[in-house]
């Protein structure tokens, strides 16, 4: 009885110093729906999307309701949503050192420990991310650039959509294949065959590991990371998969490490190693052999999955809007012919096929909240103060689908970023991948492949659906941050 009474109690006095961290915390933030102890406003969003959650609830209420700025407790600690592009652009661009933070990710964390590119701060993350910048930028070094290396895989992958005869398929795997094949080139020099066992085996862990972290465990593992350590669970398979990747990177590197040519260096890695005997009499150096390794594996992870589903969407709204492949062929046939690879010169001269492209990228929002941001320091933001590793929600979907700068923003117009004369139009909204410090760093390889690869298939192949493209649903399905597309069949008959 007496035990009882002091359980009670404690847990009493937990719970009220709970709320009182809570209120105290919430008058310095921007506003938002009261959070319940301990889960805060996790009932409030759909962990199977929280992405289309989020903006969902924006739109509906939060945003109406609080303005441009408020706050959101995923558990126990406090998330600041921005809302809307001025507000996104202020912070993200004008204040763009103080919200460059990365949020905690505990799963990652848990493997990266503060390693690699994607999720790490401070000086690691800005020594990896110039460094990797710098390689990507000047990869030709006398030898074969990064666009020679996406043509010859957009040649590779005409001639496995061949093998398809033209017969119904589904295109998930072979789009895959492709961007995988090029960081792989540009990592470890080498590109693999479709069939090979090794690249099977990679493609199949990284397929897994995207499935894995789409999952609402995995978004209950970040918001309450206790459970990461003492529950089993999915993510137990995730860090395993992980710990192979980080085996298979690491062997990588000896084979690298053996026959490296300081004078003339073959890919990501050759560079990597070249760095860090530059800096092995450096105490403070961040040119490590772990920087190396979760390095790598930011580049697969990021190269290949959000640029397969790209692809993959848009050759379902190729399909899902004949009259637009159309004109896109008529552009391919006008500008570049039959006979000869497409470049990225040719890109400037064809401002319809252009606008197709950042059009698709507008309407998949691919991404609608990004990665999560933090602040690096106490900031005074609009009238409000947001304390040091603060997470930072930005949501893209409210500029990529803003109806003042792309009227009926939920209608898929190539129109959105043409002018009256047919010229291409740029847009300032235009964030797919995002904005400010963190902006995407293979933004420029991704709008490489996603130009040549579609431009490849369509002067190759005509599209047709199974199916009346009328039927064809081209609404995304849930799948944690990322915006999928549902499966569909394809043939790609050869012109």
């Amino acid at each position: 009885m007496v035990l009882g009474v002091f359980l009670g109690l404690v847990l009493s006095c937990l719970l009220l110093l709970s709320l009182w961290r809570q209120s105290s915390q919430r008058r310095k933030l921007p506003p938002g729906p009261t959070p319940l102890p301990v889960i805060g406003n996790i009932l409030q969003i759909d962990l199977k999307n929280i992405s289309k959650s989020l903006r969902d609830v924006s739109i509906c209420l939060f945003s109406k309701v609080y303005g441009p700025m408020f706050t959101l407790y995923l558990g126990r600690k406090p998330a600041v949503v921005l809302y809307g592009y001025e507000v996104v652009k202020e912070a993200l661009i004008d204040h763009g050192e103080e919200f460059a933070g990365r949020g905690t990710f505990p799963v990652f964390d848990k493997i990266a420990k503060g390693h690699g590119i994607v999720f790490s701060n401070g000086r690691i993350w800005k020594e990896m991310r110039r460094f990797s910048l710098m390689t990507l930028r000047n990869f030709g070094m006398g030898k074969r650039s990064i666009e020679d290396r996406v043509q010859e895989e957009a040649r590779c992958l005409v001639e496995e959509l061949r093998k398809t005869n033209g017969s119904p398929c589904d295109p998930t795997f072979i789009l895959g294949c492709a961007p995988c094949n090029v960081i792989c080139s540009i990592v470890f020099q080498n590109r693999f065959d479709y069939k090979d066992q090794e690249f099977l085996t990679f493609m199949n862990i990284l397929n897994e590991n995207v499935e894995i972290l789409s999952s609402p465990w995995i978004q209950i593992c970040n918001n309450f990371p206790a459970v990461i350590d003492y529950l089993p669970g999915s993510h137990r398979k995730l860090l395993k998969n992980f710990t192979f990747s980080k085996h298979y990177f690491l062997a990588k590197l000896t084979e690298h490490q053996k026959s490296l040519d300081i004078d003339n260096p073959r890919d990501f890695i050759d560079c990597f190693l070249i760095k860090m005997e530059q800096e092995k009499h450096n105490p403070k150096t961040v040119f490590t052999s772990e920087n190396l390794i979760i390095s790598a594996g930011d580049l697969f992870a990021a190269g290949t999955e959000t640029t397969s589903t790209t692809l993959r969407y848009s050759l379902l709204l190729l399909l899902k809007y004949p009259e637009v492949t159309a004109k896109v062929q008529e552009e391919i046939d006008r500008v570049i012919g039959r006979h000869r690879s497409p470049c990225m010169q040719d890109r400037s001269h064809m401002p319809y096929t252009d606008a197709v492209l950042h059009e698709i990228q507008r309407y998949i929002d691919l991404l609608p909240t990004s990665l999560p941001h933090a602040v690096t320091c106490d900031i005074k933001f609009r009238n409000y103060l947001i304390p040091k590793g603060t997470t930072v929600i930005a949501s893209l979907t409210s500029t990529l689908h803003n109806d003042k700068e792309f009227p009926n923003p939920e209608k898929f117009d190539p129109g959105h970023f043409l002018d009256e004369n047919g010229k291409f139009k740029k847009s300032d909204y235009f964030f797919p991948f995002s904005t400010g410090k963190r902006i995407c760093m293979g933004e420029g390889l991704a709008r490489m492949e996603l130009f040549l690869f579609l431009t490849t298939i369509l002067q190759k192949f005509n599209l047709k659906s199974p199916v009346d493209p009328k039927d064809l649903d081209i609404t995304a399905v849930a799948n944690g941050f990322v915006s999928v597309p549902p499966e569909f069949r394809i043939c790609f008959i050869p012109v």
